[in-house]
């Protein structure tokens, strides 16, 4: 092979590149605008200005037990709980306005204070929601059920509410066929409730003994691989729309070769003294150090304007972008050698190129995916990317966890470039 016929071939392509500024520009401002947005809307930056849940509260009772469950709901600094009829609630969560609405049913407070010793009775609280917002459902519930054990415990053991249905459970056990044996512990602890209630019914309301409450206090702690390193949205995001666009610039240039054939530079590369590897090698080459020279620069912008940083290994991040650069260029071929055609190229290019975009989790982490799709995704190139790219930058990871990303990259690099060597159509259009 000539190698300086080569290194002639890639300059050309260098050159025509970065002398189309429109498309440079492009190249840049697309990932970093979009990244940027992402990165704002995943950034955990504004948790002040975090969306609540809106939940509508349908309140059929209207005793005091269940006014105290919706104002405990409303106190919830997760939830905007927004009291509503119940034809209203039912609209609301129709038309999308609520993620969910809960009802209270008529006589909630007494049915709910006679249950709480007894599994009988048992109020059905109804909770309508939106099947676009399966995912909250388990935090309303879960906000739901501390609420109503915090309100019927403090009531059956301070309220007049609890006294009375105190009173009733052991008028009740009195003619009730349970074994003697059975109901002697019941009946004692009733009692001993009983007593607990008059006591405090003579105190006042602020030093009356509270509900049940968790038995524990909650302390969270955000844990990567050094102290300081939080999650990064922008790092994540700048990463995968870097990941996207970069792929479409190796697409660019593996169409761009079909093109060629349809015009008489097809024939001088031919007659160059090169061969058909070297022509594709060149375009590889090319479309490889434009590739790793984009992402590069769209994370040197991340840098300066969102002050995202390579907490891990910066070799790591080097090897892992030269290795995502490779396995561009070669994609790029891969497409172009199936598509046979511009047009049939640009075509499956788009859809190819959505799939592993999508699947990799550029536009929103791997992590929201079914558990089996999160394995499957690992037969996606662009999963490796991103979360390599993540791990060199806001998990703050070493380079051994680099290795991984980069040798799968660089197997589906060549996997992708001997195909398209196989498969391209050197003959002229």
């Amino acid at each position: 092979m000539n190698f300086t016929a080569l290194i002639a071939l890639v300059r050309k392509d260098l050159k025509l590149f970065l002398g189309d500024r429109r498309a440079l520009i492009l190249s840049l401002a697309a990932p970093i605008a979009i990244g940027a947005f992402f990165g704002f809307l995943f950034s955990g930056n504004n948790k002040g200005n975090t969306a609540k849940i809106p939940i509508a509260l349908v309140d059929l009772d209207g005793s005091s037990l269940s006014r105290a469950v919706g104002a405990k709901l409303a106190e919830d600094k997760l939830l905007a709980v927004h009291p509503e009829t119940e034809a209203q609630a039912r609209e609301s969560v129709k038309k999308g306005k609520a993620n969910a609405a809960v009802v209270l049913p008529k006589g909630f407070g007494d049915a709910a204070a006679n249950a709480f010793f007894s599994s009988q009775g048992k109020p059905e609280v109804a909770v309508l929601y939106d099947p676009s917002h399966e995912m909250e459902m388990g935090l309303v519930r879960g906000l739901l059920t501390e609420a109503a054990m915090e309100v019927v415990s403090r009531e059956m053991f301070t309220g007049d509410i609890g006294h009375k249905a105190v009173k009733r459970t052991l008028a009740d056990l009195e003619t009730s066929g349970i074994k003697t044996e059975e109901k002697q512990p019941l009946q004692d602890l009733l009692r001993s409730v009983d007593r607990w209630n008059a006591q405090q019914s003579t105190a006042p309301v602020e030093k009356r003994g509270g509900g049940l409450s968790l038995p524990y206090t909650l302390k969270e702690e955000p844990v990567t691989a050094g102290s300081g390193i939080a999650y990064d949205g922008y790092a994540h995001s700048f990463g995968g729309m870097g990941v996207q666009f970069i792929l479409f610039m190796g697409i660019d240039a593996g169409v761009a070769l079909l093109v060629l054939r349809r015009s008489g530079t097809w024939q001088r590369l031919r007659a160059a003294p090169l061969g058909r590897r070297g022509i594709l090698l060149a375009r590889a080459i090319s479309a490889a150090i434009l590739a790793a020279g984009i992402l590069l620069a769209i994370f040197a912008a991340a840098r300066l304007l969102f002050g995202v940083r390579i907490q891990g290994s910066f070799a790591g991040f080097l090897g892992i972008t030269a290795a995502f650069a490779i396995m561009t260029a070669t994609f790029g071929l891969l497409i172009a050698a199936l598509g046979r055609t511009p047009e049939a190229a640009r075509g499956l290019a788009i859809f190819g190129t959505l799939i592993m975009v999508m699947l990799g989790g550029a536009w929103i982490p791997a992590f929201v995916f079914p558990a089996w799709l999160q394995k499957a995704t690992l037969l996606v190139p662009t999963r490796w990317a991103v979360d390599g790219l993540d791990a060199m930058t806001w998990r703050g990871l070493g380079f051994s966890a680099a290795l991984g990303p980069i040798t799968v990259l660089l197997g589906f690099a060549a996997l992708f470039g001997v195909i398209a060597l196989w498969r391209f159509p050197f003959e002229e259009a």
